[in-house]
């Protein structure tokens, strides 16, 4: 068996990262990576502006007591006058500045009376005003090729006044799963079946990382049906994910498929408990993940093994998610013999790490679990580990996004 470390850099590096580019309005822009850097070609804000309602004054001009007239009243979006010496210019939130002006008084420490300002608390020179660039300088770069955008990335592009990017095609996956014994939801069930959950399980997964799910296809225990199937996917797809047949039964037909199919394989089982029968291989060019039949297993190669190789196809700067620490909360000694990746759920503490507790059952088909869970803890192969044992944490939100 390969070791995991081995084979999750192995199907990391197993497809192509993107060449092309293409054009996708901004609107439509979360989830997609960025092919090419952006730069700003405008200041933020362009120009000084009131980061207040109040009034805008020059500082050198206060004096306690002093009156001040109301030379003009300038909402947001009207270029306000040349501020005249010894008076002042009623301002609201987003105001430009006044030519002239330093400091803007709030609304809340003066007071107006026809049409003149009393300044109650004595202002400080240079306050409450938003500085041109301040926020970006024009030529800043402000995202980097291989982002992959959401809103809030959307929202500083917007601000450039950015209509259309340039991103990388949406990678295209098809998922095959294979087996007599499954029947589709919202299909009659027969006694001796069970209902497919890995092919919704495995497009819900692919849809959160932001690549397109082309085909769903089901495949029965025949080699016509798995080399039609096969066809269809090499035909429209850029990788493609197997369900179940790649073990040593009779009906494990997969591995011949796909050699049939003119493809070679390069990794076999890997020392990871769930998910040791995986499998890679490569046809016309193209990524094959075998992944184990039993949902718990399939569920958990996605998320350690495949999401970084879909990551690195999408053309992602960060493919590895950060692996997090936390502490063992359990009542059970874990020693296995293939490292081991329990579901458990992170309560956060007052210390630094999180408790890690792990779900009451931890069989591959345990389904109940997955949702249950917030992530995986590893134990090492061959290692003793207990109550209040610090272990790494791979989190959901970074394995699965």
């Amino acid at each position: 068996m390969l070791d995991f470390d081995t084979a999750q850099s192995r199907l990391a590096q197993a497809g192509k990262r993107p060449e092309a580019a293409e054009t996708c309005p901004l609107y439509r822009a979360a989830g997609r990576v960025l092919a090419q850097p952006v730069v700003a070609t405008l200041d933020l804000p362009p120009a000084d502006n009131s980061a207040m309602d109040g009034y805008a004054i020059r500082y050198a001009d206060y004096q306690p007591g002093r009156k001040f007239p109301v030379q003009q009243r300038c909402f947001a979006g009207v270029r306000p006058q040349a501020l005249q010496e010894g008076q002042t210019i009623r301002l609201f939130t987003g105001s430009l500045m006044p030519e002239g002006a330093d400091t803007v008084v709030m609304q809340e420490d003066c007071a107006e009376v026809d049409n003149l300002l009393d300044i109650r608390l004595k202002p400080k020179n240079g306050t409450h005003v938003r500085r041109q660039g301040e926020d970006v300088h024009k030529g800043d770069v402000l995202l980097a090729e291989g982002t992959r955008l959401e809103a809030a990335h959307v929202a500083v592009l917007a601000s450039q006044g950015l209509v259309d990017l340039p991103v990388y095609p949406q990678l295209k996956v098809g998922i095959l799963t294979t087996g007599d014994e499954l029947a589709f939801p919202g299909q009659p069930r027969k006694t001796e079946q069970i209902f497919n959950s890995n092919g919704p399980m495995l497009a819900a997964l692919v849809d959160r990382l932001g690549a397109q799910v082309v085909h769903v296809l089901h495949a029965l225990d025949t080699p016509a049906s798995l080399k039609k199937a096969l066809a269809t996917l090499l035909k429209d797809c850029d990788l493609i994910l197997t369900v179940g047949g790649v073990s040593v039964g009779e009906k494990d037909l997969v591995k011949p498929a796909i050699e049939q199919a003119g493809g070679t394989l390069d990794l076999w089982r890997v020392c990871m408990k769930p998910g040791k029968p995986v499998a890679l291989a490569h046809a016309r060019h193209k990524p094959i993940v075998c992944l184990p039949g039993n949902p718990v297993s399939a569920f958990s190669v996605f998320a350690l093994l495949v999401s970084p190789l879909i990551r690195a196809m999408q053309g992602r700067r960060d493919i590895m998610p950060p692996v997090q620490f936390g502490c063992l909360k359990t009542a059970k000694e874990f020693k296995e013999t293939r490292e081991e990746f329990l579901r458990v759920r992170a309560i956060p503490t007052a210390q630094d790490l999180p408790e890690l507790i792990p779900y009451d059952k931890q069989g591959s088909g345990i389904i109940s679990s997955l949702p249950w869970a917030s992530g995986f803890a590893r134990i090492r192969v061959n290692t003793a580990v207990g109550n209040g044992d610090v272990v790494p944490y791979y989190d959901y939100r970074h394995w699965l996004a």
